[in-house]
């Protein structure tokens, strides 16, 4: 549903600006269209395009990796000549067409150009929107973003279930035209619901303000900490990034799915972690707010290290679960608790990490700031395809236990980093 266009930007709805609102549905949308098609991609290479499974792994990190690669020129561009609107604009204009050639097979690698070219003028520019909303010292400004994750997760959701499902069950090509679709719902909502956002700054002044206007602690310093934590994120990332990857595969072919009699779909599976993150955000930001009442708020870069540790843990349990198992099915509970221990980890790591970013920003560079974010994602999701071409020879236990390293590494660094990013920021 379209939100009212009668409605005042600087109203409250829910407790939070009305813009946040069509901030989140636009980008539910957009990511209904994205993993909407992401939940049917690896098993389309492989049972449609006969991919083997390591190619397979292999262009599905590049693709993921190339859709936060493009962000970082995307963010440039609409902070020096764009603007974030028509960034924006254009952006999802692409990915709906990338959605809708994928009814091609010829077209398969060209629709995945387009996708991550519109992505990447997409991307940046909406969340760096969110914090505009807000005063500098408004405390709800710091649970914003796991409330604008919701939108994000909510679109994962629906993808994963409504675009796997109709591509499962009517034909691949069907779920792509859902996720294309869903796309172009997306635009509308952010095109009629203009008046609720936070306007452009005129392009000559973001260049000439950037210098006179940037807090000190943002001026200078603050490359080198944003950069190491941004390392670690990669590393993170390889791991993380295995969810729709090598996971989706071992749920498939390993875990007994049926359920009432009935067999579940392999890609509705995959709506888990969104699931979760809706069920559990709530009530994780209700939690923070009540330790920062208390002056016990842990900082940003301790939750984002507890993060990855949870998520070490959840891997490491897979390799257990795995070993155990031996060539018997595993019980689906596993992949549901599975879930649920990842999940808790990538909220503590992701979207505090976005916030810790924008925060950081300096004035007038905020969708370039956002992009170097998801240029980290770029790293991780290009690392993840090497790492997952392992999966095969190394078999569901080694694998999982090396993710469970991986993941364990960056919550060391991210720890180690901690000292440093508590000094530049405000």
């Amino acid at each position: 549903m379209i939100p009212s266009t009668t409605l005042a930007r600087g109203s409250a709805l829910f407790g939070q600006p009305r813009g946040l609102v069509v901030l989140f549905m636009t980008e539910m949308w957009e990511k209904f269209s994205f993993f909407g098609m992401r939940a049917l991609q690896v098993y389309y290479m492989t049972k449609q395009l006969h991919f083997s499974q390591a190619d397979a792994s292999m262009i599905f990190g590049l693709y993921a990796g190339g859709v936060y690669l493009t962000p970082i020129f995307g963010g440039y561009a609409a902070d020096r000549w764009l603007g974030r609107r028509r960034a924006i604009l254009g952006g999802g204009a692409l990915m709906a067409l990338g959605h809708f050639a994928l009814a091609s097979e010829d077209l398969f690698f060209p629709s995945l150009v387009l996708i991550a070219l519109g992505n990447g003028l997409f991307l940046p520019n909406l969340p760096s929107q969110v914090g505009d909303l807000y005063d500098e010292h408004d405390p709800r400004r710091s649970g914003a973003y796991n409330l604008y994750y919701m939108g994000v997760n909510l679109g994962g959701l629906l993808g994963a279930l409504g675009c796997g499902a109709l591509g499962e069950i009517y034909g691949w090509h069907v779920g792509f035209g859902a996720a294309g679709v869903g796309m172009c719902v997306g635009l509308a909502i952010y095109a009629l619901n203009g008046r609720h956002l936070p306007p452009d700054r005129p392009l000559d002044n973001q260049r000439s303000t950037v210098k006179a206007e940037a807090p000190k602690h943002q001026a200078k310093g603050s490359v080198l900490p944003l950069l190491l934590v941004a390392l670690a994120v990669i590393v993170f990332r390889s791991a993380y990034e295995q969810s729709g990857n090598t996971v989706a595969l071992w749920v498939e072919a390993r875990v007994d799915r049926h359920l009432l009699g009935r067999l579940v779909p392999a890609t509705w599976m995959q709506s888990l972690n969104p699931l979760f993150v809706i069920a559990f955000t709530p009530s994780l930001v209700a939690a923070w707010r009540r330790t920062a009442a208390r002056g016990r708020e842990p900082s940003a870069i301790a939750r984002m290290a507890m993060g990855a540790a949870i998520v070490a843990v959840s891997y490491a349990m897979l390799a257990l679960v795995a070993e155990s198992a031996g060539s018997e099915p595993v019980h689906m509970g596993w992949a549901l608790l599975f879930f649920v221990l990842y999940t808790l980890g990538e909220l503590h790591i992701l979207p505090v990490g976005l916030g810790l970013f924008a925060r950081l920003a300096p004035v007038g560079m905020g969708a370039t700031v956002i992009a170097a974010w998801f240029l980290a994602s770029f790293g991780g999701n290009l690392l993840s395809g090497v790492v997952g071409r392992g999966y095969e020879s190394m078999g569901p236990t080694g694998f999982f236990g090396l993710l469970a390293a991986i993941a364990g590494a960056s919550a060391a660094a991210l720890l180690a980093l901690a000292p440093l990013v508590r000094r530049i920021e405000p």
